[in-house]
């Protein structure tokens, strides 16, 4: 008789190494540049606001927890930092989110995203694949198609969010799977169509991040399968603020020559 696990929260709790690598800010790096960032009041989305502010951008904070927003514009310099309640899955709030640029956009960060419950293809709803997908790959959609006149305009940089469930199977379930590979095909398809008119698009895959999105498996053949892989294979957990010193990087003029790519932010992982 098979024996499966009960449902239960990833990662396994085995010891991790923490990095903090990257977390000092550059002063003056994006003086003068107005950066859009979806999912901006929690996680990593907060880190690269954070960090985006200390290093001279004007920041258009764009998320859905209207009070979590009301506590980082307390925290910053109105002069930098303008707020957008935005839920990406609708039109009418991505183009407020887009008119609140003010007609000028230097760069975008399609951050906004939601996990899972690790369910496999032959246990997950059609209602539960439509909202992964809606909010991870239609939200990017969504966004980028509305900030592009404003990035034509002048140049600029978006970066994705991937995830190491966007280069193999066993980092998620089949909708968040399936949805984090699209957010690649989105990327490098975005890359070559712009190439020529200096809009560069790039995507993150990070590993194991500590933040506040959910990793509960409602699946019990999900935490059977994938909950000894991640156990095993996963080398370190990273801090918000290390991926937010990577996504600064493939927004600024350092990654000039860079677009079409997926950087894994992994600490190894994608490597094994």
């Amino acid at each position: 008789m098979t024996t499966t696990t009960s449902p239960r929260t990833l990662p396994a709790d085995a010891p991790r190494v923490i990095s903090t690598a990257g977390a000092d800010p550059i002063a003056g790096r994006f003086a003068g540049r107005s950066i859009l960032v979806t999912g901006a009041a929690s996680g990593i989305g907060l880190a690269t606001t954070q960090r985006l502010l200390a290093e001279g951008a004007r920041v258009i904070a764009a998320d859905r927890t209207a009070d979590a927003l009301a506590e980082l514009a307390a925290a910053s310099d109105p002069e930098c930092l303008v707020t957008v309640t935005c839920d990406v899955t609708s039109e009418d709030d991505v183009q407020a989110a887009v008119r609140a640029c003010e007609g000028r956009l230097d760069g975008l960060v399609n951050n906004a995203g939601i996990m899972d419950g690790f369910e496999p293809i032959a246990e997950v709803t059609d209602a539960a694949f439509a909202r992964v997908m809606d909010i991870n790959v239609g939200g990017t959609v969504r966004m980028t198609r509305a900030a592009m006149p404003l990035l034509l305009d002048g140049g600029g940089s978006i970066v994705n969010l991937g995830s190491m469930a966007a280069l193999g199977g066993a980092a998620g379930g089949a909708a968040y799977t399936a949805s984090k590979h699209a957010v690649i095909g989105l990327t490098r398809s975005t890359a070559v169509m712009y190439a020529a008119d200096d809009v560069r698009c790039n995507a993150i895959a990070p590993g194991a991040v500590i933040t506040a999105i959910e990793k509960n498996v409602a699946s019990a053949r999900g935490a059977q399968v994938i909950g000894p892989l991640m156990g095993a294979r996963m080398p370190s957990l990273a801090s918000a603020e290390a991926l937010a010193a990577c996504i600064c990087f493939l927004l600024s003029d350092d990654a000039a020559f860079v677009t079409g790519a997926t950087l894994a932010a992994d600490g190894s992982w994608s490597a094994q």
